[in-house]
């Protein structure tokens, strides 16, 4: 009988162009550090609580109209949840491929990334732009109108 081991399998190879993908398409609920961490990656998993939260106050606005307080709070959670899979897209595309390897691939020969990374980032830097922009503004308009809000119901 034999007392030899099985050799523990290796990590699958983790693509630099498939994690900046994941996280420019779907880096709101966390799939991308699903993707790279496992399914065990506990801040993964917090994604998918404060994503949920601001499309649910997307709905809310969307059903109750924009005087609603609640969507006021709401909506830039996802606002920042988009922007953060933006920038984590960003990150991915522009890390060089020696480190990418070293902290992903380790002990596995380096594979030149092409331009897919760098149209995630193309695409990352434009969309997420558009939507932290957006998101800054609507809360800074938001918490305008709730200050002056009670100065305008007292002059009637």
């Amino acid at each position: 009988m034999s007392t030899d081991t099985p050799a523990a399998a290796a990590p699958p190879y983790r693509s630099k162009t498939a994690a900046a993908w994941l996280a420019l398409l779907l880096g709101a609920i966390g799939l991308h550090r699903i993707y790279l961490n496992g399914s065990g990656d506990r801040l993964a998993w917090a994604h998918v609580p404060f994503t949920t939260l601001g499309l649910f106050g997307a709905e809310r606005m969307a059903t109750l109209g924009q005087d609603d307080r609640l969507a006021w709070l709401l909506v830039p959670l996802l606002g920042l949840m988009l922007a953060q899979g933006m920038l984590c897209a960003i990150v991915y595309a522009l890390t060089p491929d020696e480190r990418w390897d070293a902290r992903h691939n380790p002990d596995r020969p380096g594979r030149a990334t092409g331009w897919g990374p760098v149209l995630a980032a193309i695409a990352a830097l434009m969309v997420g732009g558009v939507v932290l922009i957006g998101t800054i503004a609507f809360s800074i308009q938001k918490a305008f109108e709730w200050q002056a809000e009670p100065a305008v119901e007292g002059r009637r």
